[in-house]
């Protein structure tokens, strides 16, 4: 008996020593989210000291303004994002990668008969959000193949991306992901192809990061978060299906076991950054000069300002 006692008060003990960290997704629960759900559902936050408790947001643009105000200890961003919010000053920090490459794309459908992104000259665009990010990196991709944004339409479908190029109110949709949206349009009935963008004449960056407050960083707790999704990532990569079946246990169980998060799944595990903490310098001022030169943004920041070194 006493035993057990000691036992449970020592369990009490390692929770109330762990460290609160509250960490914000960019959206709903997905596979891009997939190191730190598999972290969660394995106890490697707990392991490493840390109680994270995630959330999702209401507003996606919302988590890293968050994070600056002070509200949220980390959330999940996207790099051409920070870049644009450093440059408006706030005060945030990269200190994860969760994937590292580009996920987005221009997408038509395949019997489209648009080959090349020449042909899509006198054409529809959709995209899901304004901003001059889109007039930048469409208006790179098209250059590079011999036309100018002024030769096609942009239209502003919102989030129905699959549901527009589908039914033909546009010709290609910007804001695609290579590993949801293909598979969307799949499961609807279509096959889509995809021009990326980092073989279309556009830095290639990473496509999800995670942020903290530059004011108020805790290095330590940052190294234990990195050292948790940095071992849930090589788990992940080494036992695909075991991991999968840790992320759909997430939450109720069931909301994250789909066919679209089951293919999405396989597509997403080669993009996963396997050092999180790791960051290259070079690659991050490459694309914020690339967003300086489209009028993104009106200064370079030093990257030495916002990635955690």
């Amino acid at each position: 008996m006493k035993k057990l006692l000691a036992i449970g008060l020592l369990l009490i003990s390692q929770q109330a020593l762990a460290e609160k960290v509250t960490l914000m997704l960019d959206w709903f629960v997905n596979p891009d989210h997939g190191p730190l759900i598999v972290a969660h559902q394995q106890g490697l936050f707990k392991a490493q000291g840390l109680e994270v408790e995630i959330t999702e947001p209401a507003d996606p643009s919302m988590p890293p303004k968050l994070v600056a105000a002070g509200q949220y200890d980390l959330a999940v961003t996207y790099q051409p994002q920070l870049i644009r919010d450093v440059v408006e000053e706030l005060p945030l920090t990269r200190v994860s990668t969760l994937v590292a490459t580009p996920l987005n794309t221009v997408m038509v459908l395949k019997d489209s008969g648009i080959n090349t992104l020449a042909d899509l000259k006198g054409k529809k665009i959709g995209y899901p959000f304004d901003g001059g990010l889109v007039n930048a990196t469409i208006g790179t991709m098209l250059k590079k193949n011999g036309i100018t944004i002024d030769d096609v339409e942009l239209v502003n479908v919102g989030w129905s991306l699959s549901a527009s190029l589908a039914s033909g109110k546009v010709d290609a949709i910007y804001g695609a992901y290579r590993n949801f949206e293909m598979h969307q349009l799949n499961m609807e009935g279509f096959e889509g192809k995809g021009f990326y963008l980092e073989e279309e004449g556009v830095p290639p960056y990473d496509e999800l990061v995670v942020v903290a407050n530059s004011n108020k960083l805790d290095k330590e707790m940052v190294r234990k978060f990195n050292r948790a999704v940095e071992l849930a990532t090589q788990f992940t990569v080494n036992h695909p299906d075991e991991a999968w079946a840790l992320f759909k246990s997430y939450g109720d169980g069931q909301t994250l076991d789909t066919e679209l998060n089951r293919r999405a799944w396989k597509d997403t595990l080669t993009r996963f950054a396997l050092r999180p903490q790791a960051a290259d310098p070079a690659r991050y001022d490459n694309y914020a000069q690339f967003l300086l030169d489209n009028g993104v943004i009106s200064k370079k920041p030093a990257v030495s300002d916002y990635i955690l070194h």
